[in-house]
């Protein structure tokens, strides 16, 4: 089935978003993760083959691995054990949806980066800082920092999110709150960077989000993924350039080269850039899961 004309009659209220469908149950959220390729907060007229697969295993695989660090909201992503009447959807909801709970969204994308790349690199060219922080040391493009770096922003359901300073996120909500997203963000990025440098991949930055369900704060929405992080080749990787990535930046490179304007409508990617991106997230997603996509 298509994904695009995929929805679910029974479920009266549901959001759709760039690339996910929540669809709400209550106290769960059934979570589908669509083929949809989003760049610039931008969705491009065509489908990454198996892309919302790619992005539902490797979460469903970090939520797991990662549950004793902190809690997060993930049930199940098997189909037989979701509600009886979303069975009938089995064919398509097997492999790219998940059951979650239901929290409060807490209005920050927690970014943490590890290297001066992107709007990170961008910002300290024109200021010298980061987040809003001054950068001591003189850099260049694609270092390493010495110690990761939080940089929230607010989290936008529309139109751009807005790179803000950790002080103006305190401004925002109790200090234990802002303290425990920035702690537990840095501890979440510090071990996916050690585990994943193994397998031969720098992950130079990644963001995550959070949501409460009474006093207790959860790790939400996806986890580690290549349209949520930057992953670099450690075999391209070299101070002063970009280095081989295996996520959307080669969609952003090649909008870049084109000289797409940002304000026109999305061009049509050709199929050479959709199979090579298809490429890119199925060679993460078996350096991550170690499986192939089946």
């Amino acid at each position: 089935m298509h994904d695009e004309l995929v929805k679910i009659p029974l479920i009266k209220k549901s959001s759709h978003g760039k690339v996910r469908d929540i669809y709400d149950l209550g106290d769960t959220l059934l979570i589908v993760t669509s083929d949809r390729i989003s760049a610039f907060d931008v969705v491009f007229p065509n489908l990454i083959p198996d892309k919302g697969r790619i992005l539902n295993g490797i979460s469903a695989h970090f939520f797991r691995k990662t549950a004793t660090m902190l809690p997060n909201h993930f049930i199940t992503d098997n189909v037989d054990d979701y509600p009886a009447e979303l069975h009938p959807f089995a064919d398509y909801l097997a492999g790219r949806s998940m059951l979650v709970k239901k929290t409060r969204v807490i209005p920050f994308e927690c970014i943490v980066r590890g290297y001066i790349s992107g709007s990170a690199w961008s910002e300290y060219k024109r200021t010298s800082t980061v987040g809003g922080m001054m950068i001591a040391e003189d850099m260049r493009e694609s270092q390493k920092f010495t110690k990761a770096l939080f940089t929230p922003s607010t989290k936008a359901s529309e139109g751009h999110d807005i790179n803000i300073s950790y002080r103006e996120m305190l401004a925002h909500m109790d200090e234990w709150i802002a303290r425990y997203l920035k702690d537990k963000s840095l501890e979440l990025y510090n071990y996916a960077h050690d585990l994943l440098k193994k397998e031969g991949i720098l992950v130079a930055d990644t963001k995550f989000e959070f949501g409460s369900i009474g006093n207790e704060i959860i790790l939400i929405d996806e986890c580690l993924t290549p349209d949520s992080s930057r992953f670099w080749d450690i075999q391209s990787y070299q101070i002063g350039s970009s280095p081989k990535s295996f996520d959307k930046q080669y969609i952003r490179d090649y909008l870049i080269e084109i000289g797409w304007d940002k304000q026109t409508d999305p061009p049509h990617l050709p199929d050479e850039v959709v199979a090579k991106t298809r490429e890119k997230y199925l060679s993460v997603y078996k350096i991550i899961t170690g499986k192939d996509l089946t």
